[in-house]
């Protein structure tokens, strides 16, 4: 009898407390934190959920960018050092920075583990994950947008 098992949960090797920094001015990304923020198992390895979370900073920073060059040039260094506003608070900000970065990194965990498992029970998991890659993305959206002041909604006339 073999004592393998397909689709079994690797061993987690990540550093308890282990954090992704990007520029000095934004928070550290807590990757145990996230992990237990998304529900992410130990069968997406540390290597993995380290690319996606860098690959999310990039794009949330990106996002970001306009707003954080604007603080700098008026003498503020950190994002907690930033003062708060009749919107929002830094903390505030500080945690829709987080979510903003969390939910980019899950969206790109469950698109990159879509076709994992090929077998049909895996096709009806991959369709059962789309609205979840959707929800992702469109968290990630309305973080920035509240962080930054702006509406929700887009709406265009036809």
């Amino acid at each position: 009898m073999s004592g393998f098992i397909a689709g079994g949960l690797v061993p987690s090797e990540s550093i308890p407390g282990a954090h992704i920094n990007s520029n000095p001015f934004w928070p550290s990304i807590d990757l145990d934190k996230l992990r237990e923020t998304l529900r992410i198992d130990s069968s997406v390895t540390p290597a993995r959920l380290e690319t996606a979370v860098v690959a999310a900073i990039i794009g949330v920073n990106r996002d970001l960018s306009t707003w954080r060059a604007a603080r700098q040039a008026e003498g503020f260094t950190t994002l907690a050092g930033t003062p708060d506003d009749t919107r929002l608070t830094s903390a505030e900000r500080a945690h829709l920075y987080v979510r903003a970065v969390e939910c980019a990194a899950g969206a790109e965990v469950c698109e990159r583990y879509r076709g994992y498992d090929a077998t049909a029970s895996g096709s009806k998991n991959a369709d059962d994950s789309a609205p979840t890659i959707d929800d992702y993305r469109r968290d990630q959206r309305w973080a920035i947008r509240d962080f930054l002041g702006t509406s929700r909604t887009t709406v265009e006339l036809l």
